[in-house]
């Protein structure tokens, strides 16, 4: 920009003497062009605004040449847009073509001097002089055209600012999530009322044909079938080929035949027929209603909706209330959405916290083996996380961050599942150390061998404590017997000394004399 500035001075000042200066200046009505009548004091003075103080000082420093009004309010935003992006419009291209000649063209802007430079051969000059002077032409603006001479500019300008501000915000009506939140909480009350309707009709209904519950799972297609039939002995006569299997159609047929079913009369049958007709026509409309939010969803979330898909991403984003608020949340918050009640209970009872909410019934975490499945709802979560802060503030309508999310969930599911395998195969090929078993052959283990015979000698008989009192026993008498063996050793001893020995043998003759004397 100051190489620029520079440049346009230089044209400036060697054409100053021969060349008019135009100030290009833009409205909330249209543009105009001003030419400015005292040259020198827009590059000499520093202080504009002192002659734009009055009408009259106004009127002698610049004039109006050509003034081009816009038609409706969507030229203006359209001018006002290519304005702000520093583009040049057809309508302002075609304005300065036909009014702007060999003068040198004042801009508050030096980008878009620089295209009209390039394209129309104009030359042009922005810098602060020049924005000086468009504030004064802006307070002065009633009295420099006539056009506006008792008028309020001020609605245009409200008008265009409020277009502009929901141009630069990117307001659209295909981007309101309230859209989804409404539909998803209709389409869940929905699958509610259908489930009693249908419920309600097979127990009707049943009273009169039990057997054809069995038969016709479906709750649409039993629906169908009852109205299409009517009471069962018409069973026989019907064509249920546009409903119903060959195979399944032949069953009710006989069923219908050995039905152990009460009669009922033509106002109890056009009461169940009625009600049946209910169930087909809220089964059409969530048909539906799936379709519109389908629509919406890929309108306004695409990479959510690769991700996790419809239903899924909708529930999301109305839990959290709206697709910014859920871009606002972390990927762990995003993983639990939904099971904020498991949560608060374990870490009150300091138990594990839960792994998934709401994301656990996202297609990719159904494929997962249920090891598997709290790896795998951490890093979808992340990816989500990811993929709705691109659908929330970025303005691409595509889905590309959503498919490469989602290839890389997949690898990851496919690494996790083929480290699984790859452990499987290694025991398989004996890498591992195998168990023993007795009955398999170590050089085939798929064929059973014959089993051995029985070994006796392998047995180990346990102590009860009978024979633990008589094993202690047995060792006090073993002590005593050596203890009593160790006296006579050591009284033999003691006799060979020859004192206690003669003790000894005068006892011994005082025992024979009282023998003697008995």
């Amino acid at each position: 920009e100051r190489r620029f500035e520079a440049r346009i001075g230089v044209v400036g000042s060697v054409h100053a003497d021969r060349i008019d200066m135009l100030l290009l200046f833009e409205t909330a009505a249209g543009f105009g062009l001003f030419k400015v009548l005292d040259e020198g004091k827009v590059r000499e003075e520093k202080d504009l605004g002192k002659y734009f103080s009055t009408s009259d000082g106004a009127n002698k420093l610049v004039k109006l040449k050509a003034f081009s009004k816009f038609d409706n309010t969507t030229d203006a935003l359209a001018a006002a847009t290519a304005l702000v992006d520093s583009k040049l419009s057809k309508g302002l291209k075609k304005f300065l073509k036909k009014n702007v000649g060999e003068e040198t063209l004042a801009l508050a802007d030096s980008k878009l001097g620089s295209i009209v430079k390039d394209k129309l051969g104009i030359d042009c000059i922005a810098n602060g002089s020049v924005l000086e002077l468009a504030r004064g032409v802006r307070s002065q603006l009633s009295a420099l055209v006539s056009e506006f001479s008792g008028q309020d500019l001020s609605p245009m300008s409200l008008g265009l600012a409020h277009s502009l501000s929901r141009y630069k915000l990117k307001f659209s009506p295909e981007k309101v999530d309230t859209m989804i939140i409404q539909a998803i909480g209709l389409l869940d009350d929905l699958d509610k009322e259908l489930n009693t309707y249908a419920m309600r009709a097979r127990e009707w209904y049943g009273w009169h044909f039990p057997e054809m519950s069995k038969i016709v799972t479906d709750n649409v297609d039993y629906a169908k079938t009852v109205k299409l039939m009517g009471t069962r002995e018409c069973a026989a006569k019907t064509d249920f080929s546009d409903i119903l299997p060959e195979e399944v159609e032949t069953e009710l047929k006989d069923a219908s035949i050995i039905s152990m079913g009460t009669e009922i009369n033509e106002m109890d049958m056009l009461n169940i027929i009625q009600l049946c007709d209910q169930v087909i026509s809220l089964s059409e409309y969530r048909t539906q209603l799936f379709e519109y939010l389908k629509s919406r969803m890929n309108a306004i979330a695409p990479n959510l909706t690769v991700l996790v898909g419809e239903l899924v991403g909708a529930r999301l984003i109305a839990h959290a209330g709206s697709l910014i608020n859920l871009a606002k949340h972390p990927a762990s918050t995003v993983q639990i959405l939904g099971a904020e009640k498991a949560l608060f209970r374990a870490l009150k009872t300091k138990h594990e916290t839960p792994k998934y909410g709401l994301i656990y019934h996202a297609s990719l975490i159904g494929q997962s083996a249920p090891k598997f499945k709290g790896k795998i709802s951490r890093v979808l979560a992340a990816k989500c996380s990811l993929a709705i802060r691109v659908d929330a503030l970025s303005d691409s309508p595509d889905a590309t961050i959503g498919i490469e999310n989602r290839a890389k969930v997949e690898a990851r599911l496919r690494q996790l599942e083929g480290k699984a395998l790859g452990a499987l195969s290694a025991r398989k090929s004996g890498t591992d150390p195998q168990k023993y078993d007795k009955f398999r052959s170590p050089e085939t283990p798929g064929v059973v061998t014959t089993p051995r015979a029985y070994n006796v000698e392998g047995d180990i008989a346990l102590e009860t404590p009978k024979s633990a009192e008589g094993k202690e026993k047995k060792e006090k008498k073993e002590k005593k017997d050596k203890s009593e063996k160790k006296e006579k050793k050591r009284k033999s001893r003691s006799t060979e000394d020859g004192t206690p020995k003669e003790k000894g043998s005068e006892s011994e003759k005082k025992k024979k004399k009282k023998r003697e004397k008995e």
